[in-house]
């Protein structure tokens, strides 16, 4: 099996001074990581009737749409305000100084359906516990939310409470 941690790099001072940035374009140029990475996120949902899986901007884009192709399932962006362009229906969510807002299509999740909810990073956990809520809003059944990184030291599970989570990579500490 592929050390997925060998694929992600770590940029200090990024986006601002004190954060580590988790950059994960090296496992994205690499084929074997990136169908690993796949294949591990896809693997624990492959007999739960996944019909939609969605995925928040901007790299969650990348690994949801994916997993929704090894999953035979659709593919729905959960996007920042003003970037769809039908009607939508928003969350907003509390940052560390401010708030945040996420969109999705009042029509892209039909009463019952199962979805699967995919991102790239867990960090606070903000922005997937307001995706959920959209997803649960429009009647989905959520099955999962599953990410590539788990930044622990933040906590962000404790915003999904109940969720089955699924994490490839564990970061204990910064």
């Amino acid at each position: 099996m592929i050390d997925l941690a060998q694929y992600i790099r770590d940029v200090r001072d990024f986006p601002k001074k004190g954060i580590v940035f988790k950059d994960i374009t090296p496992l994205l140029g690499n084929p074997q990581a990136l169908a690993a990475a796949v294949e591990q996120l896809s693997e624990p949902f492959t007999s739960s009737g996944v019909e939609i899986v969605t995925g928040i901007e901007s790299r969650g884009f990348i690994f949801a749409s994916l997993v929704a192709q090894r999953l035979g399932a659709g593919f729905v962006p959960i996007r920042k305000p003003g970037k769809l362009p039908h009607k939508t229906i928003r969350e907003s969510y509390d940052l560390e100084y401010g708030k945040d807002t996420v969109e999705i299509h009042a029509d892209a999740v039909r009463a019952g359906q199962k979805v699967l909810m995919v991102d790239d990073l867990l960090a606070t956990g903000g922005t997937m516990s307001a995706a959920c809520k959209l997803v649960e809003s429009l009647g989905g059944r959520i099955v999962g939310v599953a990410f590539v990184i788990e930044l622990c030291f933040l906590n962000g599970r404790v915003k999904l409470p109940g969720r089955n989570v699924h994490t490839l990579l564990k970061v204990a500490s910064e």
